[in-house]
């Protein structure tokens, strides 16, 4: 559900939680085995996404909830991290960073669904400021043209050019067994 880098970056799916005092050990105690709720923090883990001013408000997903600058702020502090790196959302250049640069939105997908025409971005994180990772940004390529994995009359083509064959190969073999049929 979620991974912590060298004690101080956490990484996850969605954002933070409307309850203030949630805790890494909290997160760490999740069971991950089950279906997702549609409250706690398990969902808001997966599905809460950041707002620009402070406090906690309603999702338009219907699920979950977002959180401002403040609750990033207080979260990072109250467990000693110094980033939260989440994805859940579009951007643009394929990463933003918000909330005073507390927490960075990657996205990995250009072009999303094949027409939001936006830059796909990752993180490189290097062992002496895991806090400040390297953005590699790259945009979409052209997918190739390749015939559908499951075509029906193609399927059929064949299965018909099979029993063709094997009536055939049942003739050769009768008239083999046929007594001069040679």
């Amino acid at each position: 559900l979620a991974a912590v880098l060298e004690r101080k970056v956490l990484i996850l799916h969605g954002g933070l939680f409307t309850r203030q005092n949630v805790t890494l050990d909290e997160i760490r105690s999740i069971n991950r085995f089950r279906e997702i709720p549609d409250t706690g923090i398990m969902c808001e883990l997966l599905w809460s996404d950041p707002k620009l001013s402070i406090g906690i408000g309603r999702s338009l997903r219907g699920v979950a909830c977002n959180f401002g600058p403040d609750v990033t702020e207080k979260f990072l502090n109250r467990n000693n991290l110094h980033l939260l790196v989440r994805s859940h959302e579009v951007r643009d250049e394929g990463y933003s960073w918000e909330h005073g640069r507390r927490l960075i939105t990657v996205f990995s997908a250009p072009n999303y669904c094949g027409m939001m025409r936006n830059q796909g971005a990752i993180l490189k994180f290097h062992a002496n400021n895991v806090a400040m990772p390297e953005i590699i940004q790259f945009g979409a390529v052209e997918a190739p043209k390749v015939a559908p994995y499951f075509d029906i009359k193609n399927i059929m083509r064949v299965l018909q050019a099979q029993q063709e064959r094997n009536q055939q190969l049942d003739q050769m073999e009768k008239s083999r067994n046929t007594p001069g049929g040679q």
